[in-house]
């Protein structure tokens, strides 16, 4: 979708990230492996397999496990699950993992262990690049709320935006000179950071509005049911009646058709 002068154009935002490694083909029998989502170790059979934290080897016999196919991103990557992360934290987590997991470090191990390392390198591979640039972070948390964006939709953006993106790329076409560059460089990362705010300001009123959803069920579920009111109010001949005072019903008005012959 994002070609030609838009790509660069992201490049220079900062929207592409760099650095993260390539990934690597899987064999068929790690993809099954690690789909199965098992609850025991693959090798020894102990209580192993997918585990939460950086635990990713069997606590008994030390093997490689498969990555857990409910985990995501941002639970991958020790991030809170919002559009504002810290990336130098996110670059730190994702050179952690790499050393504990990339396939330079499972040469000596088992066949398994080798497709497992190239699985979980993959991973965090994906995840680092996701969450590191904003664009793809964002429409990442959009997945994880149920919205996905289909490709070949720029033209539902807003048409003033448009026109700005298309002026920025006509100047960067036109750029002669290393100052015309930093001109348009320090222009991009103004608009990026409007953009980047208004943005992380959405989703925080959508968490701030889920929350107070949430309050609002739970004060429902603490609140004592009410009993209908049976009051002497209630009886048919009393309701109109000055406020304080209590109408008595005439006593024939409430007998049957027997007792009023006599």
């Amino acid at each position: 979708m994002w070609g030609g002068r838009t790509g660069a154009l992201l490049r220079v935002c900062g929207l592409w990230p760099a650095g993260a490694l390539g990934r690597r083909p899987l064999s068929c029998d790690a993809a099954s492996l690690a789909g199965s989502g098992s609850s025991q170790c693959w090798n020894c059979g102990g209580p192993g397999g997918p585990t939460r934290g950086d635990g990713f080897f069997c606590p008994q016999c030390r093997a490689l496990q498969p990555p857990d196919p409910t985990r995501d991103y941002f639970s991958l990557m020790d991030c809170n699950r919002a559009f504002r992360v810290d990336t130098a934290k996110l670059q730190t987590r994702y050179q952690q993992l790499q050393r504990l997991v990339h396939p330079d470090f499972f040469s000596q191990r088992s066949q398994t262990e080798k497709d497992f390392s190239e699985k979980h390198s993959t991973l965090v591979n994906d995840a680092y690049k996701t969450l590191l640039a904003p664009l793809s972070r964002g429409l990442y948390l959009l997945k994880l709320h149920g919205v996905e964006i289909p490709e070949g939709t720029d033209y539902k953006m807003d048409r003033q935006f448009l026109m700005e993106i298309m002026e920025i790329n006509e100047k960067l076409a036109e750029a002669q000179s290393e100052a015309a560059m930093k001109e348009i460089e320090s222009i991009v990362r103004a608009k990026q950071k409007e953009m980047t705010d208004y943005v992380s300001r959405a989703f925080e009123q959508d968490r701030e509005r889920e929350r107070e959803r949430q309050r609002h069920r739970r004060r429902e579920k603490q609140a004592p049911c009410r009993e209908p009111d049976v009051g002497l109010d209630s009886i048919p001949g009393l309701q109109d009646h000055a406020p304080g005072q209590r109408q008595v019903p005439n006593r024939r008005a409430t007998q049957g058709p027997f007792h009023q012959m006599f």
